[in-house]
């Protein structure tokens, strides 16, 4: 895929850093159940902490940083209260929610025919993780199915530390002809109980639907 900016030469992501709360059960998790390799370790200087770098692919890295005097992880303000699962997000919408500046999830791009593949792998290996979701176009914005509108397809899970993961597979280019938009007005506060109420309307037509 071309560089679409015109003013940096970004070349993709080189790292995202978050923060966990046991490095040495995050390495267990990372290079045995994801089977990422640990490429780099640091002693931060003066008892700070430990940075480490796992290989994302591509040149690509997902970091860690562990601090002595890092706080408790606070669900549903650090990160979301739980996965990414269309059942949980149609019985409760704030479910997926977390704090301005937060992290709320990291996706990893596989291939679109390996996703059903490892998503078993991953319940093999006793990781709760969320049914395929095929995000489209049309207005519930999620297909049964991979169809025309289909644009990625994800299955979500968590890290030992409540991280939500995501593996994520393109299966088309964005396309206006296929639905895709550039077009929504961007949000501001004033638009957050607007939001709130469509959210609530939103809820009580789920759980119709439910019943």
């Amino acid at each position: 895929m071309s560089n679409t900016n015109n003013e940096f030469e970004l070349r993709g992501l080189n790292h995202v850093a978050v923060v966990c709360k046991d490095m040495a059960r995050t390495v267990a998790f990372y290079t045995t159940v994801l089977g990422m390799k640990l490429l780099k370790t640091i002693d931060l200087p003066g008892g700070t902490g430990q940075h480490f770098f796992f290989d994302a692919g591509n040149g690509q890295c997902f970091a860690f940083f562990w601090f002595p005097e890092a706080k408790e992880r606070q669900p549903g303000v650090s990160n979301p209260r739980a996965n990414l699962d269309p059942h949980e997000i149609f019985k409760d919408p704030t479910a997926i929610t977390s704090s301005h500046g937060s992290m709320n999830h990291f996706a990893f791009d596989v291939a679109p025919e390996k996703i059903a593949e490892y998503r078993q792998k991953l319940l093999d290996r006793g990781i709760a993780v969320s049914p395929i979701m095929h995000h489209d176009t049309s207005p519930m914005q999620a297909a049964d199915t991979v169809t025309d509108s289909v644009w990625v397809s994800s299955i979500y899970f968590q890290d030992p530390d409540g991280i939500v993961l995501e593996f994520a597979a393109w299966q088309r280019k964005f396309s206006a002809e296929k639905g895709d938009r550039t077009d929504h007005k961007p949000a501001t506060p004033a638009d957050i109980e607007r939001y709130r109420h469509a959210g609530q309307e939103f809820a009580r037509e789920m759980q119709k639907r439910a019943s």
